[in-house]
Order: C-alpha cells, then sequence, then structure tokens
C-alpha cells in the first residue's frame, strides 16, 4: 500500500493548486464588474498595450523596434544600440535615449533594464490601474498567472507521483491499472482547470485586470495585415518574436555581452 503515501500528496498538490486558481478567477471576475465602467471608452496606445501584455521590458522593447524602424536608432546583430536622431518624440523615446547615454552607443540589454524603470513607465502605470486596466504588483492579476502555473506545475507532479507508484513493487493485490485509476483523477481535476482556464481568462496577461484584458482581445483581433502600425501592434501583443526582421530579432537575442574590443561596438551598429 505504499502507493497510498505517493497518492496523499498527489491529491493534496492538485487540490490546493486548482482551489488558488479558482479563488483568484472570483477575485478577478469581482474586480472586473467594478473596472468595467472606469475603463470604458479608453483606446489602448501602443505602449499601454504593450504594458499590458508583457510588463515595462515589452514597452521599451516596442520603442526600440519604432525607432529602429524609423531609422532613428540603429540595433546592430551584436546587441548593441546606436542613436541616430537624438530627439525624442516622445517621453519613451526620450528615456530610451538617456538610457543609451552621451556617447549615443550601449548594449541593448542595460537599455532595456534602465528604462523599464524609468519615470515615464511608472507613470504609465500609475494611470493605468487608476483606469482600471492593470493591477498592482500584488494585484489579481499576478495572482491568475501564478494560479495557472502551480495547476501546471501540480499536473507534472501527479504524473511524476502516479509513475512512481507504479514502479514501486507490488505490494498488494490491487492491480496497476487500477492504481493508474486513482492518480487519474487528479490529473484530470489539473487538466480541466487548465483548460477553463485557457477559455476563461486567456491570455494570462500578468498585468491586465479583466477589463484590461477585453481591451487587449480586441486589440490582438487586429493584428493582421501588413503596415507599420500593425506591426508594432504584434509587438507590444506577442514581442519580439513577432519582429519580421530578421536582424532585427537577433538583436535582441543578446541579453549579454562580453567588452567589445576596440571599434568593434561602433561597427557593429553601421554594419547593421
Amino acid at each position: 500500500m505504499f502507493w497510498v503515501l505517493l497518492l496523499l500528496p498527489a491529491w493534496a498538490v492538485a487540490g490546493v493548486a486548482c482551489a488558488r486558481l479558482c479563488l483568484a478567477a472570483v477575485r478577478a471576475a469581482a474586480v472586473g464588474t467594478t473596472d468595467a465602467a472606469t475603463a470604458e471608452g479608453h483606446d489602448l496606445t501602443l505602449y499601454e498595450a504593450a504594458f499590458l501584455c508583457g510588463g515595462p521590458r515589452r514597452v521599451v522593447d516596442v520603442t526600440l523596434v519604432s525607432m529602429a524602424r524609423r531609422r532613428r536608432l540603429l540595433l546592430a546583430r551584436t546587441g548593441w544600440a546606436t542613436v541616430v536622431d537624438p530627439r525624442g518624440r516622445d517621453e519613451m523615446e526620450q528615456s530610451v535615449i538617456g538610457a543609451i547615454g552621451p556617447e549615443g552607443q550601449s548594449l541593448i540589454a542595460p537599455v532595456r533594464a534602465a528604462a523599464a524603470t524609468a519615470a515615464p513607465v511608472r507613470g504609465m502605470a500609475d494611470r493605468l490601474v487608476r483606469a482600471g486596466l492593470a493591477v498592482p504588483e500584488d494585484g489579481t492579476g499576478t495572482t491568475i498567472v501564478d494560479g495557472v502555473r502551480q495547476v501546471r506545475f501540480a499536473a507534472l507532479a501527479v504524473v511524476g507521483l502516479g509513475a512512481a507508484a507504479l514502479l514501486l513493487p507490488a505490494s498488494s493485490e490491487l492491480p496497476r491499472h487500477v492504481v493508474a485509476l486513482w492518480f487519474a483523477l487528479p490529473l484530470i481535476l489539473t487538466l480541466s482547470c487548465l483548460v477553463i482556464a485557457r477559455i476563461e481568462v486567456h491570455p494570462y496577461a500578468r498585468r491586465a485586470s479583466p477589463a484590461g484584458q477585453r481591451l487587449l482581445g480586441a486589440l490582438s483581433r487586429g493584428t493582421h495585415g501588413a503596415g507599420d502600425r500593425t506591426h508594432l501592434t504584434s509587438v507590444a501583443v506577442r514581442g519580439v518574436r513577432a519582429v519580421g526582421e530578421p536582424d532585427l530579432r537577433a538583436a535582441f537575442a543578446h541579453r549579454e555581452h562580453p567588452h567589445p574590443r576596440q571599434g568593434q561596438g561602433l561597427g557593429g551598429a553601421r554594419g547593421h
């Protein structure tokens, strides 16, 4: 009966994870009814959509891609950013240019990190929270995302515990397929919760409130087609993987970069 000692934690992990996700969904629904009137009539900007979908760094990514496509910033495959036009057209562009520094060139990774914590992004976050479109750092939106992650982990844990129970030497007259059925029950519970969560609250936007998610859903339906605006909207919703240009996409792949040799950085950026 050693398999029972594995079945009990499987049920416990599955039950706790699913309960947390359900409670998070109930809280989010309650917040959504309150936020709906406040968010009515709000048109999301690209920066706001990027923040709701991917957080502060997604906002910086959209800014970098926008400036690069307009040839006001050069992003090299080697992970360097070079300023071409030092005059930012909005506060986000000014923040990115300021993060690059007075030399007009920097690695992309530290620029993303610095601009993501700058005043323009913080101010936009506060405005979205006040408008009922975003949740605070410790709000229900984070709970929903973490709840989905916990249910996924619980499903994997149930599979692992079930496999371990089946690999144990037979110590009872109970057939192994019956033991497998007992472990299938908590697995069905977790998978059902994941399916319901995907139908009801997908996409799992960490920052967006239910009202914000509704606006994002409408925005996502407009990401198909051609044009610079459509392309930037796709980047705001899906991230840099939606960037069409291979060289530009490769520039964001360099999260870390060794110190350049003499003349390497500027030459690499101009090579783009």
